[in-house]
């Protein structure tokens, strides 16, 4: 990984059983030497960075590849994305996200109501009356069209409503797979959405990622490499090399 590579090295007293004295140092990477892209650039260096959607069950070495040329450069699309823990920001491919919600719901409960959310209602003039997507009880309504015009036979409308569909009298909604049309005094244009679907919608929404644009790519690298050299001070032996006390030596 190049991200490894870049990283400075820590001249270490050496733990190791078959070391030779207590004089023997190791080498070891500085894990703790990081970085982050400037807070400004997230906002006024918005046009330095692409949208790009994560293919399923790309890692983020594939997207190195395909954006810059190498997979290597892989820490920079973490980076640049500001994705601090991998495993809990990077999308799951199908598969694992399957694995994920059987083992946290069970296999029965992936189809159980994780919460209902509102559907998008509009009057006979395309008038917004309420949104899609807001998170409510299982026993929400709202007036009908009915309660709004005293009782004349106005409609109400959801997604195309060019079909009329089945009434569902319990809502107060004619519905079809195209179309949702609200008559009556009170209605209840929810959906219920499972534990797998709202898994799969947060796992959908990390697949959205702003990488660097590829332009920026060197000006990105010589930052990185920079700010991993090491300044002058008491423990310094080169830029990309300090070193620890020895312990293990009484004076």
């Amino acid at each position: 990984m190049g991200y490894l590579r870049e990283l400075p090295n820590v001249r270490y007293q050496s733990p190791l059983a078959h070391k030779n004295s207590s004089k023997d140092f190791i080498l070891v990477k500085n894990l703790f030497r990081k970085n982050k892209l400037l807070d400004w650039l997230s906002v006024s260096g918005a046009n330095m960075f692409n949208k790009f959607v994560v293919a399923d069950g790309a890692r983020p070495d594939n997207v190195a590849e395909d954006i810059y040329g190498s997979a290597e450069l892989d820490y920079v699309v973490i980076i640049s994305c500001g994705i601090t823990n991998l495993r809990d920001e990077w999308p799951l491919s199908s598969k694992e996200l399957h694995e994920y919600v059987e083992n946290k719901y069970g296999l029965a409960g992936m189809g159980e109501i994780h919460h209902y959310e509102t559907l998008e209602v509009r009057d006979e003039n395309n008038r917004l009356i309420l949104p899609a997507g807001q998170i409510v009880d299982s026993t929400f309504t709202i007036d009908g069209p009915s309660t709004k015009y005293n009782g004349l036979g106005v409609t109400w409308s959801g997604r195309n409503p060019s079909t009329i569909g089945i009434l569902n009298a319990e809502k107060n909604i004619y519905e079809s797979s195209s179309s949702s049309t609200y008559v009556g005094d009170t209605i209840s244009p929810i959906t219920g959405v499972s534990n797998y679907d709202y898994e799969t919608q947060k796992n959908e929404q990390k697949r959205e990622i702003r990488p660097l644009k590829s332009q920026y790519l060197q000006m990105f690298i010589s930052d990185f490499k920079r700010i991993m050299r090491y300044d002058r001070n008491s423990q310094y032996i080169t830029d990309k090399l300090i070193t620890t006390d020895n312990t293990d030596i009484v004076t």
